[in-house]
């Protein structure tokens, strides 16, 4: 009797165990599965004669398990065969499981569904203030955008948690730039502003100090949902990767190592790339910084510098892009320095050919560094030296763009010779902390598709490029025009309108949305080597400039006059005698946007000639290309160009001239 109980009780227990891994069998295979499953679009058929599979060697194992029970006389050692076979195919289930889940994760990450916005209340340094509870009797600043995280949201919930409607002024802006020249002018007491401010505005002029000009009175966090502020989040979500788009990289002036909070691209870095999979042919043009653009966010969509809408996030920038250039953006992708510098480390650095020695501050902002002239390969830190660097050149923002793209396009060289898993994962974790996209999941995952028939295309190439990129450059004249919201007069790059117009048509050749137009003749000398064309660059027999009101303090009565009547400008005069001391509207001041005559107020007195020399009055006989709107450049402008830049659709009050 004993010895029969013994029996059941072991029989029991080994039921138990197998049980237990004939559970975590099935446990780990369907995890297995569902990993599997998700990565659509990949491999297809392969994906599901795995699953079959593995469904399969599931059935067996339960019909192996229920045949055991049934037999009067169980072999052990079978059992411990069968039990070994389970622990084997759990483990390799659960591995096979455990890496895709890891690259889901990671690929689901690189779409930040999650992002915390930050709003300051920002004073003059100067203002005694301190904390929120000295804000009183103050007149404060807030955008009239509802759907504004920094600028509107989050605001109106520190106006309610601190009642600072109840003695205080809120006055609405459409615009961060008058709200901050109103502040600057002591019309304003305060202001909300996205916590980015620091760097969207240093680089202009008069505003250069605006880190120790202001002073922050309090900040506040907020997560929220980009979908629920943004309509650029869902626009593209059911596109196929398998026909032809664009894509907008942002760089983000940001040191922190992982993007989590709202980055704002400060418009340094604006690179519209078309690809198109089937042909894997690709576009890449960088958008100029000062390129005078109508903002599709402001009131009246304005003119003005294209970088001044990054503030206002990324519909507002890839709106301004999309109505200029005529091109729908179906995604967009920010990385950081951080994340550039760990990415080309990743690769294992970047080879390119650096012009002259060139010196800026590295990805932390402690300490400046430089790299050398010549040819050699630049590990990460070196490389954002390379990508960021424009003060060093007289044409500054066109060369810091052409470095961007050759640091592009030498990442994509690196990638396609790619083959250690260690590799693979600290590219993608790289990816995946510093770098944000509309991109969906299943998205990213189609690139793939895109990456496998660069490897077939490697196989049969020597050394060519796999991709084959074509470069635009958007030609323009520079003009030191009047910014009626910022009330100073800034440097302004005019889009050439046939540039423009090669770019697009370029462009939507690429995303076959109209017929490419074939070029008939081609020359070319054998003496010299071949260099391919930069659609854009011209050269463009016209340029396009607007018309600018000129300065008429220091001129006699009859001196401006004379001038007025000879370029159409209704002036009306203020006084009598002597020479012009003010006038109503000021200097570099589009013509087009003057309503009514220009009054000029004169001194009354008769001693003009004491004021100015012989030299000064010789400045004064301008040209007409001068009228027309070709002051001279900034002084030591590093983003002045010679070239010119786009325009179909120029305003009648843009001028062509003969270049």
């Amino acid at each position: 009797m004993a010895k029969n109980k013994d029996n059941v009780q072991r029989k029991s227990k080994m039921g138990l165990i197998l049980n237990i891994f004939l559970f975590i069998a099935i446990g780990t295979s369907a995890f297995a599965i569902y990993e599997i499953f998700l990565l659509d679009s990949i491999e297809n058929v392969l994906r599901y004669i795995v699953i079959g599979i593995l469904f399969l060697i599931d059935i067996l194992l339960i019909w192996k398990r229920l045949r055991i029970n049934k037999r009067k006389k169980k072999k052990k050692p079978r059992k411990v065969l069968f039990i070994v076979f389970m622990i084997i195919y759990s483990i390799l289930c659960g591995a096979v499981g455990g890496v895709i889940n890891y690259i889901y994760g990671q690929v689901d990450n690189i779409n930040k569904v999650y992002v915390t916005y930050t709003s300051d209340l920002i004073t003059m340094s100067k203002n005694p203030a301190k904390e929120i509870t000295d804000v009183k009797d103050f007149t404060i600043g807030i955008l009239e955008d509802k759907k504004s995280p920094e600028g509107y949201i989050i605001p109106q919930e520190i106006i309610k948690e601190h009642n600072l409607n109840d003695e205080n002024e809120i006055k609405t802006y459409d615009n961060y730039n008058s709200m901050l020249a109103d502040l600057y002018a002591d019309e304003l007491d305060a202001m909300f502003i996205t916590s980015t401010y620091v760097s969207t505005f240093k680089d202009i002029t008069g505003f250069e100090n605006i880190e120790t000009d202001t002073k922050i009175i309090i900040s506040k966090d907020k997560k929220m949902r980009k979908a629920e502020t943004s309509a650029v989040e869902k626009a593209s979500s059911g596109k196929d990767i398998t026909e032809p788009f664009t894509i907008l990289l942002m760089g983000i002036d940001s040191t922190d190592e992982v993007l989590e909070k709202n980055a704002v691209a400060n418009g340094d870095t604006l690179i519209l790339i078309t690809f198109n999979p089937k042909t894997l042919n690709a576009t890449m043009f960088s958008i100029p910084r000062d390129s005078y653009v109508p903002i599709s966010c402001w009131s009246g969509k304005p003119e003005n510098k294209i970088t001044h809408a990054a503030a206002y996030g990324n519909d507002c920038m890839m709106n301004t892009i999309e109505e200029y250039f005529d091109v729908n953006i179906d995604y967009y992708a920010k990385i950081n320095f951080k994340g550039l510098v760990k990415l080309v480390d990743a690769v294992g650095g970047v080879e390119v050919d650096v012009p002259i020695e060139l010196c800026t501050d590295d990805s932390s902002r402690g300490q400046e560094r430089c790299i050398q002239p010549g040819h050699q390969v630049l590990n990460g830190e070196d490389a954002l030296v390379f990508a960021r660097n424009r003060k060093a050149f007289a044409n500054g923002d066109f060369a810091r763009a052409e470095h961007q793209q050759e640091i592009i396009m030498a990442l994509i060289n690196k990638m396609k010779g790619i083959s250690s898993i260690s590799k693979f994962t600290e590219i993608l974790n790289t990816i995946s902390n510093s770098l944000d996209t509309n991109l969906t999941t299943k998205q990213i995952l189609s690139f793939y598709n895109v990456g496998k028939d660069i490897v077939k295309k490697s196989l049969s190439a020597d050394d060519a490029d796999l991709v084959n990129i074509q470069r635009l450059y958007l030609s323009g004249t520079g003009q030191m025009i009047y910014d009626e919201r910022m009330r100073l007069v800034l440097w302004d790059y005019i889009p050439n309108k046939d540039s423009r117009k090669d770019i697009i048509q370029a462009m939507k050749e690429n995303l076959e949305l109209v017929e490419h137009e074939e070029i008939k003749q081609f020359s070319f000398s054998i003496n010299e080597p071949y260099e391919k064309e930069v659609i854009g660059s011209g050269p463009y027999r016209t340029n396009s400039t607007y018309k600018l009101l000129p300065s008429f303090i220091g001129d006699s009565e009859a001196d401006a006059r004379a001038y007025a009547i000879k370029y159409g400008i209704s002036v009306t005069f203020v006084g009598s005698g002597g020479y012009v001391i003010d006038q109503s509207y000021p200097a570099n001041k589009r013509m087009d946007l003057i309503k009514g005559s220009v009054t000029l107020t004169l001194s009354g007195s008769s001693k003009a000639n004491d004021k100015k020399d012989d030299e000064e009055d010789d400045e004064k006989e301008k040209d007409d290309d001068e009228i027309e709107g070709k002051p001279a450049e900034p002084e030591a402008s590093p983003e002045a160009s010679p070239e010119a830049s786009p325009g179909e659709t120029i305003p009648p009050e843009l001028q062509d001239s003969e270049e």
